[in-house]
C-alpha cells in the first residue's frame, strides 16, 4: 500500500466536511474548499477521521492514492489554520506596496507593477521589502508567490530582485579587470 495514502486524517473541531461521491467540500473556520476527485478512490469518513481506500495495487492507481490523500489532507489544514509564503525584495530602491486587491512593485523598471491578486488570496506588505501571500489553498498560495518572484528573480551577481525568505541564492564572481 502507498505509505501516503493509507494514514487517515484526522478532523481537528470546527472542521465540517461532505462527501458527495468524488465530489468533496470541506468548511473550516478560515473557509471553504470543494474539490472533485477520481472516481475510483473511496473516501470514507468514520467519526473525526477520513480515510481513503483504492480498488487496485495497479501503478496508476497507487499514485492516485497518496495524491488523494495529500489533497484532502491540504483541504483540511486550508480551512482550519490557512497556507502562506513571505517573500523579500532585496535592492537599492526596491520596495512593495499593499494596494486595495493586491500589490504594487517597484523593481528596477521604469515604471511600477501591479498585481491584482486572486480570489481567495490575501497579499500583504510588512515594511515595504517582505510580501507575505496567503490563503486557503495550498497550490494557489504557492502559484501567486512564484508569479510575484518571476518580476524580479534574484540576480546571481549582486542578489538583487525577489526571492522567498530563507532561499539561497549562489553568488558568482563578477568580472576581473584586464591586466
Amino acid at each position: 500500500m502507498s505509505r501516503v495514502g493509507r494514514l487517515p486524517i484526522v478532523l481537528p473541531s470546527g472542521v465540517a466536511i461532505t462527501i458527495d461521491g468524488s465530489r468533496v467540500v470541506v468548511k473550516g473556520p478560515k473557509g471553504e474548499s470543494e474539490r472533485t476527485f477520481d472516481e475510483r478512490m473511496t473516501i470514507k469518513l468514520d467519526g473525526n477521521v477520513l480515510t481513503i481506500e483504492r480498488p487496485s495495487d495497479e501503478k496508476v492507481v497507487r499514485a492516485l492514492h497518496g495524491l488523494t490523500r495529500s489533497l484532502l489532507n491540504n483541504m483540511v489544514v486550508g480551512v482550519s489554520e490557512g497556507f502562506s509564503k513571505e517573500l523579500e525584495i532585496r535592492g537599492v530602491g526596491y520596495k512593495a506596496e499593499a494596494g486595495p486587491k493586491g500589490v504594487k512593485l517597484f523593481v528596477g523598471y521604469s515604471h511600477s507593477i501591479d498585481y491584482t491578486a486572486p480570489e481567495g488570496i490575501e497579499i500583504s506588505v510588512d515594511g515595504g521589502t517582505r510580501v507575505r501571500v496567503a490563503g486557503t489553498d495550498k497550490e494557489r498560495v504557492g502559484q501567486v508567490a512564484a508569479e510575484l518572484r518571476k518580476m524580479r528573480p534574484p540576480e546571481p551577481y549582486k542578489g538583487k530582485g525577489i526571492r522567498y525568505v530563507g532561499e539561497h541564492v549562489r553568488s558568482k564572481v563578477g568580472k576581473t579587470g584586464a591586466k
